[in-house]
């Protein structure tokens, strides 16, 4: 078994090899970590190693000299080698820590810190008690941190080391914008419009996506389907009904790599209902975003206890505008309004960025520095 000679390779280590250890739920958690392992080698002179759960994940076959990486599945092995964990730092992208299969490491002490894959707030979209048996979080705005210390009051909660970190997938989109020439603004029959749900039974694809899509193409828009990692695994179905629709148009394209920025940046306004991505496009990209106003998409029943409105609620009217699935047919008009003043919107968006991200183009630097310190 591939994950059983993994886990055998990660255990031969030695103790020095193995003090610093990244765990990868699936390839696309290497885009959050880039930016603190590149610190972590190239200024702090720190190995590291990278388990991952996806046996395609570039990572095992792209290794640096200082990177050791190790495929250990998502089933047993991967629980075994949690529970018998020997390293200093262990870094994750997963939540829920504890909480079900996956549990702290019962060989030895280890510093568990989490590094959030999203802008958005803890309270809502998490599991109660997600983040409670970490002991430091890289926090990527001041948002997360006044949510966690009231959570931590509310639920009686031993304090967690908080760090103002900032978000490394920010960063790179903005990196990569600024290597890419200024598009021109464009012509409403050349306007490209990115279509990124979340998932769920009541996200876009399950309610209105199919109409929306439809209205768009019939406005002569360039359109882009971006799905959610989750709903390529739970709405295999509706997605090839999505494609056998609208394939044949020419002006519908169906993004299988949604670990790509590409149409990030190829887009000039997103259409979405509350995927966690709407934060990420506006601020990264200083471009609006339209929000299909479905039910929220709640995973901690008890958020309300929290007296902070999340940042995904409060800031949808903010950095676009939100519609109600019942006016799709105003979409084209909310388009042209939107991106008719490109250059006044995006300052709007700088203002709000710089309030509420941390270490803006240096989120790498402050968490390398946190873990190196361990």
């Amino acid at each position: 078994m591939f994950a059983l000679k993994g886990l055998r390779d990660f255990n031969a280590l030695d103790s020095d090899d193995r003090e610093i250890v990244f765990y990868a739920e699936d390839k696309g958690s290497w885009v959050f970590f880039e930016p603190i392992i590149k610190e972590l080698l190239e200024v702090h002179g720190k190995q590291i190693c990278y388990i991952t759960s996806s046996a395609d994940d570039p990572v095992l076959t792209n290794q640096r000299e200082k990177i050791k990486a190790f495929y250990i599945g998502s089933g047993w092995i991967r629980t075994y080698l949690f529970s018998t964990l020997e390293t200093d730092v262990m870094v994750m992208t997963m939540p829920d820590l504890e909480t079900y299969h996956l549990k702290r490491s019962k060989a030895t002490p280890i510093h568990y810190v989490y590094v959030f894959h999203g802008l958005v707030s803890t309270t809502m979209v998490y599991r109660l008690g997600a983040f409670d048996h970490f002991d430091a979080l890289l926090c990527v705005g001041p948002y997360q941190i006044k949510e966690i210390r009231a959570s931590e009051k509310l639920y009686k909660l031993k304090p967690k080391t908080l760090i103002e970190s900032g978000f490394g997938r920010l960063d790179s989109i903005i990196e990569e914008a600024r290597n890419r020439p200024r598009r021109p603004v464009r012509g409403k029959e050349k306007k490209s419009i990115l279509v990124a749900p979340t998932w769920g039974d009541q996200a876009l694809l399950e309610t209105c996506a199919f109409e929306l899509v439809d209205i768009l193409l019939e406005n002569g828009y360039q359109v882009m389907y971006r799905p959610h990692p989750m709903t390529l695994r739970h709405r295999k179905k509706s997605l090839m009904e999505l494609q056998k629709k609208f394939g044949q148009y020419k002006n519908f394209e169906y993004e299988v790599d949604v670990g790509s920025q590409e149409s990030l940046h190829a887009a000039d306004i997103m259409i979405t209902d509350w995927s966690g991505i709407a934060i990420e496009y506006a601020f990264g990209l200083e471009h609006p975003v339209i929000f299909i106003d479905l039910p929220r998409k709640v995973n901690n029943h008890e958020y309300k206890k929290i007296p902070l409105e999340p940042i995904e609620v409060a800031i949808r009217s903010k950095i676009g505008a939100v519609i109600p699935p019942d006016r799709l047919k105003d979409v084209p008009k909310y388009i042209e309004e939107l991106c008719s003043n490109p250059d006044s919107f995006a300052r709007e968006i700088k203002k709000i960025r710089s309030e509420s991200v941390y270490n803006l183009g240096a989120s790498g630097a402050a968490g390398a520095a946190y873990i190196a310190s361990l």
